[in-house]
């Protein structure tokens, strides 16, 4: 769909305020958001790059603050020739009576609102097409489905993504019985993440996650591996001397599991607040896993005789 145009019958031309947006910054990763006919600005370290949790947005469509009575009046001026490619049919005299809606509003407080969908969602086409096109509202005021701040947030938290953690290990490549294997994170990058959504010259909303810590599950019970899980943010790396703090000593031999591994999974734990409390919500960390296979041998001990 051309981003400039929303429904072609009823010859409406929506401003496009340019900027970067929500667009393809989750795709392929989750459902996360992608923003039609939206003047919502996304940005922040945390709209791309990294994996996002799949958290889903309440309503997939929504109406957006859009231009005063004097821009919508010119916007819809300019689409006559684009009018009348749609209406055939139509009649100078239907054209003025199509802007005329327009006209009556030129010196009055308010601005036209304008929907704006998730192409994420697979319902956000057709909520959005159950819409009215234009609504006029007047100031300090919003329409039934008419963005909020707590949505505009909601949408930010959306947009949110972590990176995907690489598990390090010492040792590295096979480990054994009884021996410490240590795990740290490799490429965690800033460990503040950010994103913003915005209605330029409206509102604005900003959620954060924090790296704070790291989860351990050594891919069998405990009966058979000790984990230990204080890691601070990203884990501890080998040093020769060092307390074993974080990672999984394996007390049995894989060799009885299937492919002769076990499969550790270390996941990020992200915990999410909305800047300067703009709205009472508390958000459930993220969580981004990844796994490694961990073989794991017996010690061969030689008994010498006298």
């Amino acid at each position: 769909m051309n981003r400039l145009l929303s429904v072609a019958a009823a010859g409406l031309l929506l401003l496009d305020p340019g900027g970067p947006r929500g667009d393809g910054f989750q795709d392929g990763r989750t459902a996360g958001v992608r923003l039609e006919n939206s003047k919502i600005v996304i940005t922040g370290n945390g709209a791309k790059g990294g994996k996002a949790d799949g958290y889903q947005l309440k309503r997939p469509c929504w109406y957006e603050p859009g231009p005063d009575a004097s821009q919508m009046l010119r916007t819809q001026e300019e689409v006559r020739a684009y009018w009348f490619r749609m209406h055939p049919d139509g009649t100078e005299e239907q054209f003025q009576t199509f802007l005329k809606q327009f006209k009556d509003k030129i010196g009055k407080p308010g601005r036209w609102w304008t929907p704006a969908y998730n192409e994420a969602d697979a319902r956000g086409r057709a909520c959005w097409g159950g819409l009215d096109q234009f609504v006029w509202v007047p100031p300090g005021t919003t329409p039934p489905a008419g963005i909020t701040l707590a949505e505009l947030v909601e949408i930010a938290r959306a947009a949110l993504t972590v990176p995907e953690p690489r598990i390090k290990l010492n040792p590295d490549v096979k480990s054994y019985v009884n021996l410490p294997t240590w795990v740290w994170l490799e490429g965690v990058g800033e460990t503040t993440r950010s994103v913003t959504a915005s209605i330029p010259g409206i509102m604005s909303a900003t959620v954060t996650a924090s790296l704070e810590d790291i989860k351990i599950d050594a891919g069998t019970s405990a009966d058979r591996a000790e984990v230990r899980e204080e890691c601070g943010a990203s884990g501890l790396p080998y040093r020769k001397g060092a307390e074993f703090t974080c990672g999984v000593r394996y007390l049995r031999a894989s060799i009885d599991q299937p492919r002769e591994v076990y499969v550790l999974t270390v996941t990020t734990v992200w915990p999410v607040e909305v800047e300067d409390d703009v709205v009472p919500f508390a958000y459930d960390p993220v969580e981004v896993g990844a796994t490694r296979d961990v073989p794991v041998g017996e010690v061969q001990s030689t008994v010498r005789r006298p």
